[in-house]
């Protein structure tokens, strides 16, 4: 990944370090989150992710370490920093009293937006997350999922230029899902910065371009989503006759996996190699029924790390 990411529209963090008494939450992470790309922040429960973010929205005060938005610092800049950043927590926390158009249009005037746009944002955002018919319904009835989607409007009422997400997905029904990602990939589109953490590695990778690995606190690997997608993982190939394909396979020297269900596993250098396999078995009259990656390209490069970790 460029390490250019700390200009007029990118996150950039270096050697941060956050602890809460003993326990240290971040411990030396370096980041770089490019304008018109996502970056996904993977890691296990108590990497520090949360923590992190936390930092970059000027939230926490970090112990050690440097840390700009859109070119300003969080802690020295906070105004300005803020100005350009959406927020979105993994808990939505609102008055539950207020509407939901009424919480758009409070954050809306906190960002000393004028009173007629911010009420026309409002109506924008509502519509934009399929929130319309609650729009004068207080926050409290909605769901779980509902509330997600207001969160995320909330975090665009003051259109900024960077967004950090924590587990937007979480509660979110399936149609809900795929309009996330399809809004999360817009916004990328039109220049944004976009930070987003979940532990559903298959959402991240249908959205995000680049991914920023952390386990114990600490940044250990940051990778393109391309770059992952080309490195050898395993394959699932299944066809009319599993024990004919293993045969066949064994004969063309391609390394088996243990299976663990239908088909068989191999291992693959990236789609051409994948191309190159399906090729030769149906020249070889193998009747191929599917081939496709036996994971996602995240979870195969988490569980990659995670193995040479121990």
């Amino acid at each position: 990944m460029s390490t250019d990411g700390g200009g007029s529209g990118g996150v950039r963090a270096v050697g941060v370090r956050r602890a809460f008494g003993a326990v240290k939450a971040v411990d030396g992470v370096d980041l770089d989150a490019l304008p018109g790309r996502v970056t996904a922040l993977v890691g296990p429960n108590g990497s520090g992710k949360t923590t992190l973010l936390l930092v970059l929205a000027g939230l926490l005060v970090p112990d050690a370490g440097t840390v700009t938005v859109a070119g300003f610092d969080p802690v020295t800049q906070g105004l300005e920093a803020r100005r350009r950043t959406g927020w979105m927590p993994d808990v939505f926390g609102t008055w539950d009293s207020l509407t939901a158009r009424e919480v758009l249009t409070t954050v809306a005037a906190a960002y000393r937006l004028p009173r007629e746009v911010g009420a026309a944002r409002a109506a924008e955002l509502l519509t934009l997350v399929h929130l319309d018919e609650y729009a004068d319904a207080p926050a409290h009835v909605l769901s779980r999922g509902q509330k997600q989607r207001l969160g995320l409007a909330r975090a665009l009422v003051h259109d900024p230029q960077v967004l950090l997400l924590d587990e937007p997905a979480s509660g979110l029904d399936p149609r809900s899902r795929v309009d996330l990602r399809v809004l999360v990939r817009r916004l990328a589109a039109e220049g944004k910065t976009v930070l987003v953490s979940s532990h559903v590695l298959a959402e991240l990778d249908e959205m995000a371009d680049d991914a920023v690995f952390l386990s114990r606190g600490r940044t250990v690997a940051t990778q393109s989503v391309a770059g992952a997608a080309a490195q050898r993982r395993p394959w699932r190939v299944t066809a009319l006759d599993d024990a004919g394909l293993r045969a066949w396979l064994d004969r063309s020297g391609y390394a088996l996996a243990p299976p663990d269900g239908e088909g068989a596993l191999v291992e693959l250098d990236g789609d051409a190699a994948a191309a190159a396999l399906l090729r030769a078995a149906v020249g070889d009259g193998v009747p191929v029924v599917s081939l496709a990656p036996a994971g996602g390209v995240l979870e195969q490069a988490y569980l990659a790390l995670e193995e040479e970790r121990r």
